[in-house]
């Protein structure tokens, strides 16, 4: 299917790994101009190498900018002053006990989880309504449904994003502009990588045994049984950004495996 991205520019933010990093190669192969965001230049040109090597034709823009700074995000805006696709990407998670959550590391995880998306809708938001046509997506998570215990504050800032995506979604009445947000369920990232070898190794059993530990205790409503692959959750947010999707805006889309059994 072409999803129709050609001429299309897009700025995924925290795209040098994980999800993100799925999404800027997926957009890049169907033919959309990809800035690629991280931190640093030497992840940022890491990223862009990578998947240059799989598709030598694709479109990338380096964008080393830490978003959580005023001076990181006013580099981006100047750099890209319109864009025509926006994915706030851009997030972090702990696992913490509520009661050992300081006020600090609440600010700091609102301020890169929720705020980061804020600025740049601010932004960029206004000159896709008014040139009528624009794409804004909030990866948030099933746990902004679902509260895991275990890291409550990160749980709070995926319900924001899911509400701060419906409350700009309002702003596009009879325009071709959508904001959207997408929910993935458990899906295996750099980190959930990381975690699962450690572990694994720690209790002397497989990754296999592993994550169907994970999944019988800590997810058990789970209809997937596994990790979501990158790919899978990418390919969602993909056709989101394009024209096919005008008629979903306002909507929160689950690519969780079927952990939310609310309908």
């Amino acid at each position: 299917m072409d999803l129709q991205l050609q001429n299309k520019t897009a700025l995924v933010t925290g795209s040098t790994a994980g999800i993100g990093f799925a999404i800027a190669k997926m957009l890049a192969q169907e033919g959309a101009t990809v800035a690629v965001n991280g931190r640093t230049t030497e992840r940022v040109m890491s990223a862009i190498n990578t998947i240059k090597s799989d598709f030598p034709g694709a479109k990338l823009i380096p964008m080393a900018a830490d978003l959580t700074s005023r001076d990181g995000m006013a580099a981006v805006i100047k750099a890209l002053p319109e864009i025509d696709i926006l994915v706030n990407n851009l997030g972090i998670y702990e696992v913490k006990s509520f009661f050992d959550i300081t006020d600090d590391e609440w600010q700091r995880i609102f301020d890169i989880n929720v705020m980061s998306g804020v600025r740049l809708s601010r932004h960029y938001l206004k000159h896709m309504l008014d040139k009528n046509w624009g794409r804004v997506l909030f990866i948030s998570s099933e746990s902004g449904i679902q509260i895991p215990a275990e890291m409550i504050h990160y749980g709070v800032t995926k319900t924001a994003q899911i509400s701060l995506a419906r409350g700009l979604a309002e702003l596009t009445i009879n325009s071709n502009v959508t904001v959207n947000s997408v929910l993935p369920g458990p899906t295996r990232s750099e980190g959930v990588e990381h975690f699962i070898t450690s572990v694994a190794k720690e209790k002397n059993i497989t990754e296999e045994q592993l994550e169907k530990e994970f999944f019988s205790t800590m997810r058990p409503s789970s209809l997937l049984k596994r990790f979501a692959t990158l790919e899978e959750v990418a390919a969602l947010v993909v056709y989101l950004c394009g024209p096919l999707s005008s008629a979903t805006n306002g909507a929160a889309l689950r690519v969780d495996g079927g952990v939310i059994r609310a309908i």
